[in-house]
């Protein structure tokens, strides 16, 4: 059996940073699924399919980039998607704060996954 090295080389400063958004939009949805709760209705039960997917994919996304999974590249062009499509569902509620910060998180983390997912890792 071979001896793994004690430390493995540090993430990408652009690895840290997309670990970073995503760790932010997930807090920013979990936030927004209980905005969501609060205010009820079959509208905002569309909205929080997204907002749970979103969430869910952002903190799998991160701990698979930290860990630095051989499908880290396939995570982020679904994170992305996911991100993408939780902030299109917010921006249905274009009048509410929660859900614009919710929209550009998502936008942003999207945009440096779409980054990652082309990016040899």
């Amino acid at each position: 059996m071979t001896q793994q090295p004690a430390t493995m080389t540090p993430l990408s400063k652009e690895m840290q940073d997309c670990v970073q958004a995503c760790m932010a939009c997930h807090s920013v949805c979990e936030e927004t699924m209980s905005s969501c709760l609060q205010m009820g209705g079959p509208a905002q039960m569309q909205i929080m399919r997204a907002v749970m997917d979103c969430a869910e994919m952002t903190r799998m996304c991160a701990d698979m980039m930290m860990r630095r999974s051989p499908l880290s590249a396939e995570m982020c062009a679904m994170c992305a998607k996911a991100c993408d499509m939780c902030a299109e569902a917010c921006m249905s509620m274009p009048d509410d704060d929660q859900m614009m910060r919710c929209a550009e998180a998502c936008r942003r983390c999207a945009e440096m996954c779409r980054s990652m997912s082309a990016a040899t890792m």
